[in-house]
């Protein structure tokens, strides 16, 4: 009789156990547990400007799509990255291109992941520019999300 009395008490710890990991990992019916409206999620490639370095980012849209650029300014300065200057491009884009004005790679290598996925880098070196990297946002760039503040 203890035996079974023991074996149940094991049973149900297993089973607080394993509700408790469940909650933990945000499992609930099977499907993953989704931040509330307003909560701040960092993306996986949430690149970012080296810490004490400047940055220095032109953003030029090149698209049709009114605004771009100031979204994609935004952007790149929320992720720490100064950018001097925006506007339109003379070209239209499918793709958004980073240009390595300085001979920086890394540092253009770092605002194309911010960018995003297929975001190329082209070194095209320019003294006469005052930027280390230029940004043609294309078509195809995603800006995120802006939160609903009534």
């Amino acid at each position: 009789m203890e035996r079974r009395t023991l074996a149940r008490a094991a049973g149900a710890l297993g089973v607080v156990v394993l509700a408790g990991a469940m909650v933990a990992y945000g499992v609930r019916g099977g499907t993953r547990v989704i931040p509330a409206a307003g909560t701040l999620v960092r993306a996986p490639n949430d690149a970012r400007a080296p810490e004490g370095v400047r940055v220095r980012v032109e953003v030029l849209n090149a698209t049709r799509v009114r605004g771009l650029a100031r979204r994609a300014t935004f952007f790149l300065r929320d992720r720490g990255f100064d950018v001097v200057e925006s506007g339109n491009a003379g070209e239209l884009r499918d793709s958004t291109l980073v240009l390595d004005r300085t001979g920086h790679a890394a540092w253009a290598a770092l605002v194309a992941r911010a960018m995003g996925p297929g975001a190329a880098v082209v070194a095209r070196p320019d003294s006469s520019h005052y930027v280390d990297v230029t940004v043609l946002v294309g078509r195809s760039w995603r800006p995120p999300a802006e939160p609903f503040y009534p």
